[in-house]
């Protein structure tokens, strides 16, 4: 495999971007207008924030259309596209049971949608998969030829398994019409524009730090979990786009910490006195989540470069302006 070059400018480029109010998604379209692609973004808001297209907007070669994928796009005749990034699903445990058809539609008739898209246009094509296709993995730490353990009537799956079936329509899709297409397979994300309500880890906790409530804690802590910040997300993103290879990459970060290490060092980051409490564990939750990424960084220079640390008290001070 050949090493990937990344352009240092898109100037002239145009880029479709499904889910562009949610946090990742308005990140990595910040950089692309940054490196001077045209973007042009595409949500209906059940979850994304208007707050991140408003903060889009500033840019002069930004669009926004306010559409759902999986009923229909906005009507692209004639303009030339170089790149689909489909990000467009729902991510949090909250949605899993407040939105499961939703998701299960965004993931399968939506992601249909914009491979028909990139078809059309002769433009390349990412899918953003998940580390949520391993399920409760017993493989440890997770590399891109394992299968999975994943229930597939449980309380996750409407996620899990319209992932699975997102990652198998576009590998489908691509064998089919000689589209070319990418996979990337998204560990533990977190930092600014974050919705505080997300569910996850990392919000649950500084929000409960930095009102010095207790912190809690499902089962005994010991499960594991690696937090990515953002911005090194969307640089690995970027960089799997502009791979020669279509089969799946792992992207987070590597480092490892049990939910009691994570609890316990957000209230020392925070100076909080917040103390842990504990509660049972939810069916389904996976015990172990570590990505192994030796393949992108086998072909690229990519690493993740900011620390836990520097990443909480950038996505608190984020939070503390809400």
């Amino acid at each position: 495999m050949s090493k990937i070059v990344l352009p240092e400018s898109l100037e002239g480029k145009t880029v479709v971007l499904a889910g562009a109010a949610g946090f990742v998604p308005s990140t990595l379209a910040e950089k692309y207008l940054n490196l001077g692609a045209r973007v042009i973004g595409l949500d209906n808001f059940i979850t994304g924030s208007k707050s991140n297209i408003e903060i889009l907007s500033k840019y002069e070669n930004f669009d926004f259309h306010e559409c759902n994928i999986y009923e229909s796009l906005p009507d692209f005749k004639g303009l030339d596209i170089d790149y689909v990034f489909s990000l467009a699903s729902p991510a949090s445990p909250i949605d899993f049971s407040t939105l499961p058809l939703e998701i299960m539609r965004v993931n399968s008739e939506g992601t249909l949608k914009l491979l028909e898209l990139t078809k059309e246009k002769g433009a390349r094509f990412l899918e953003a998969s998940t580390s949520e296709v391993y399920g409760d993995p017993e493989v440890h730490p997770q590399t891109e030829d394992y299968v999975g353990h994943v229930n597939p009537i449980g309380p996750r799956a409407c996620y899990d398994e319209s992932k699975r079936y997102a990652e198998a329509l576009t590998t489908s899709f691509a064998k089919k019409y000689n589209v070319d297409t990418r996979i990337v397979r998204i560990f533990n994300t977190y930092g600014p524009r974050m919705r505080p309500d997300d569910g996850r880890v990392i919000p649950n906790f500084i929000n409960q730090a930095m009102k010095n409530e207790d912190i809690t804690i499902y089962g005994d802590g010991g499960q594991t979990r690696s937090f990515c910040f953002v911005t090194d997300l969307c640089e690995a993103i970027h960089t799997v786009m502009h791979s020669d290879d279509s089969s799946p990459f792992n992207i987070g970060n590597p480092d490892e910490y049990t939910i009691k290490e994570c609890a316990e060092f957000i209230i020392k980051v925070l100076g909080s006195s917040s103390k842990l409490t504990y509660l049972p564990l939810p069916k389904d939750d996976p015990r172990r989540r570590r990505p192994d990424i030796t393949k992108i960084q086998s072909v690229s220079d990519y690493k993740p470069v900011v620390g836990f640390e520097e990443g909480l008290k950038k996505t608190a001070e984020y939070f503390k302006t809400l």
